[in-house]
């Protein structure tokens, strides 16, 4: 071929180039929560099935349930911080690090999923009520109620919650912070669940 021909058929695709978007520029860095603790590569557990745990979905109201960080402004305002993004909503964040943290603080097997058909006689789920930055405060807050069973057909529930204070309003700060409360919370749900 020769290079007037490669040109010619180059050039409808280097045009197409310049007029297609695939979206917004990403953030320069998306946001995880890692846990303060977890179980060493091999490690491994069996129980029966009344110790076992696990750890269904939980619930978050809209504001929580997108891949953003809220920020409370007011009473009834609420913004998102800027270039702050999770790689996942962040919910299943939350409930993998509860998950890995009641398997670093206990002898229980932990069970974190979906899967209906797992046997175990302990189910933990729950809601998200905060999980962002108060601009009134200049503090990163974390609310969970947690739901299991209780002693024969009760059930039992507990809200915890961490609060982190002074705490700048950009993603540099509230990403640690937000990480240091969902421990905190994760390590009480940990020792309810004992």
């Amino acid at each position: 071929m020769t290079k007037k021909l490669h040109l010619a058929i180059l050039a409808p695709a280097l045009l197409l180039s310049g007029c297609i978007s695939f979206g917004s520029e990403p953030p320069p860095s998306l946001l995880t929560l890692t846990p303060a603790a977890t179980a060493p590569a091999g490690s491994g557990a069996s129980s029966a099935a009344g110790t076992a745990i696990v750890l269904q979905e939980f619930e978050a109201p809209s504001a929580l349930d997108v891949t953003r960080v809220p920020v409370q402004v007011t009473d009834t305002e609420l913004a998102y911080l800027k270039d702050a993004v999770w790689v996942e909503k962040p919910a299943r964040l939350f409930r993998r690090l509860i998950a890995e943290t009641i398997r670093t603080r206990s002898n229980r097997v932990v069970v974190d999923g979906d899967d209906p058909g797992v046997l175990a006689d302990n189910r933990l789920t729950g809601t998200m009520r905060q999980f962002g930055y108060d601009a009134r405060t200049s503090s990163v807050v974390v609310v969970f109620d947690a739901v299991r069973p209780g002693e024969g057909s009760s059930v039992t529930t507990r809200r915890f919650e961490a609060v982190v204070p002074g705490v700048a309003a950009d993603v540099a700060s509230v990403g640690p912070a937000l990480n240091q409360a969902a421990n905190d919370v994760a390590a009480q749900v940990a020792d309810w669940v004992s």
